[in-house]
């Protein structure tokens, strides 16, 4: 069973960063003093579990008038559960709930199948970021 939580303590704001460097920093070797950024008060964090353990999360904040969404990963034994729809969905609904009409992110490559697929158009050339190959997607809401 999937849950969607909005982190609201510091226990699920620990878990969101547990995951982030799990995935991020160890398995993709993006610098732990990068990943954690300047932002994270800034914006509204996506926790979601699978049969009670913690499994994906993901944020969003407001960009020049946009939804950002960033920071969506989920921890390896759950990928192909749809954690990740259940990210972006809470996501959306967060965005929805702030007014915001359109939303941005900055997809790794190998994952813009998976943004398309929710709806998401890609609207940049390729670029890297922290070693990584990247596009820009966007999405009306």
């Amino acid at each position: 069973m999937i849950t969607k939580q909005r982190v609201e303590t510091k226990e699920q704001m620990d878990e969101a960063y547990r995951i982030r460097k799990d995935v991020f920093v160890r398995e993709q070797g993006v610098p732990e003093e990068v990943e954690i950024d300047e932002h994270e008060s800034d914006a509204n964090h996506v926790l979601v579990l699978y049969n009670g353990e913690p499994a994906g999360v993901g944020r969003i904040r407001q960009v020049d008038g946009i939804a950002k969404i960033e920071r969506i990963c989920v921890l390896e034994p759950f990928r192909k559960h749809k954690i990740g729809v259940a990210i972006m969905e809470e996501l959306e609904a967060i965005a929805k709930e702030h007014g915001f009409v359109k939303a941005k992110l900055h997809a790794q490559t190998q994952a813009a199948g998976f943004y398309e697929k929710l709806g998401y158009k890609v609207d940049s050339e390729p670029f890297t970021e922290e070693d990584i190959p990247h596009i820009r997607m966007t999405k009306t809401l």
